[in-house]
């Protein structure tokens, strides 16, 4: 029994992907051309691996790693990789198959029941209310999804994860997945990468004319400001009382590279005035001058057990979000910052050409092979995450008065 039990655990594990000593050795910066090779080939596993019905994955554990959480956990993170497939698909060069499976994979995303809480510990429940989010305030957007119909069901289910998101905020006004010390309807924990990655859409939600409280907006970016540290590094959740410097801990630079990029771009779009573009280039510069560390946690089966408590699933979202930042520059100095983020995309790409960084269930193959298109694209089409205005949102023409 031992040892089957061992033979289904390294199964899980997928030996094919782990990591080696050549993940943490130096890259050469990437071509865009070179960049076009790895993205196709991501795409084309990420259509191929489509379920028939237009989702992702499957809403059951097929991994002994996470035997510990809720049930309804695997639902919605199956929801949350869902929601990131149809963003990277809908940035992607189009064709007619990944136009098929966008289509498919955002109308399973709109119809589907919204993930519910698993049990008085486990709120990942929170993930496909962000992703989700995310995902709908780019859809509004996209030329394939202005028809009424189409505008009128990612509006609703926009409002619907609206309305988890303000009954969920924290009272310290961020978001989490897990409980705190206090087991309550309303969670009383929460993080700073997971509050940031949502603050945009938040903004871009109340200019669509959605009815988004901009006071809980407002709580959501003070969260992450006061995630902030004197070191320049951005906290894993806030603490009244922070140690940075106490040896490896997560709230050092080395452990918050990723999280640095999120709060810096999240603050910036949010028109933080102190988010400068000499902060921007400082993060930047921090995450590939220690990028070893983000490299050594990368498929490590337990979380935070690296270097600095970083995790195998920081990867693809630190860089995904490091992309956005090197948007915020002057555009004469992107192309050298993609260059260096797309070396390091393109280096943990699999045999299939999915990326992974994190051996879970099916979730992670769709986050990491979406965050990684994205962050490719970011790079080669930085005009397609351009928001253009709706045909929902458009002022209609006033209408003539009846008096001559």
């Amino acid at each position: 029994m031992i040892g089957l039990l061992l033979a289904l655990c390294a199964a899980a594990q997928d030996p094919k992907a782990a990591p080696g000593p050549a993940m943490a050795r130096p890259v050469a910066p990437l071509s865009a051309d070179e960049a076009r090779t790895v993205e196709k080939r991501a795409l084309a596993w990420m259509v191929s691996k489509q379920n028939a019905d237009g989702s992702w994955g499957s809403d059951k554990p097929v991994s002994l790693w996470e035997q510990g959480y809720s049930r309804a956990s695997f639902y919605a993170w199956q929801m949350a990789g869902n929601s990131l497939c149809c963003q990277a698909l809908m940035v992607a060069d189009e064709t007619p198959e990944r136009k098929a499976a966008l289509m498919k994979a955002l109308e399973w995303v709109v119809s589907n029941p919204i993930p519910k809480r698993g049990n008085h510990w486990d709120i990942d429940s929170t993930w496909p209310a962000l992703m989700g989010f995310n995902c709908m305030v780019q859809a509004a957007s996209d030329a394939r999804f202005q028809s009424p119909e189409w505008q009128k069901k990612i509006k609703a289910r926009a409002l619907e994860w609206n309305e988890y998101l303000a009954k969920t905020q924290d009272p310290l006004g961020g978001w989490g997945y897990y409980e705190g010390p206090v087991i309550s309807r309303r969670p009383t924990w929460s993080t700073s990468f997971a509050t940031a990655c949502v603050i945009p859409a938040l903004v871009e939600a109340g200019q669509l004319g959605w009815p988004v409280d901009p006071k809980m907006t407002e709580r959501a970016i003070a969260y992450v400001k006061e995630c902030r540290l004197p070191t320049g590094a951005i906290e894993y959740s806030l603490d009244p009382t922070p140690d940075p410097a106490l040896g490896e801990s997560i709230n050092n630079v080395k452990g918050s590279l990723g999280r640095i990029q999120t709060a810096n771009w999240a603050l910036r779009k949010a028109g933080d005035k102190t988010v400068t573009d000499e902060r921007l280039r400082w993060g930047l510069e921090q995450f590939f001058k220690e990028h070893r560390f983000l490299d050594v946690a990368y498929l490590r089966p337990i979380p935070h057990e690296a270097y600095y408590r970083n995790a195998g699933y920081f990867y693809f979202f630190g860089h995904y979000h490091a992309a956005l930042v090197v948007n915020c520059l002057p555009e004469a100095e992107q192309e050298a910052w993609h260059a260096k983020l797309r070396a390091e995309i393109a280096k943990a790409q699999q045999e299939d050409g999915s990326l992974v960084d994190f051996i879970g269930s099916f979730y992670s193959w769709t986050y990491g092979t979406s965050f990684a298109v994205m962050t490719l694209e970011l790079g080669l089409h930085p005009e397609r995450f351009a928001r253009v205005k709706p045909a929902s949102a458009t002022p209609k023409p006033a209408a003539a008065s009846g008096n001559k």
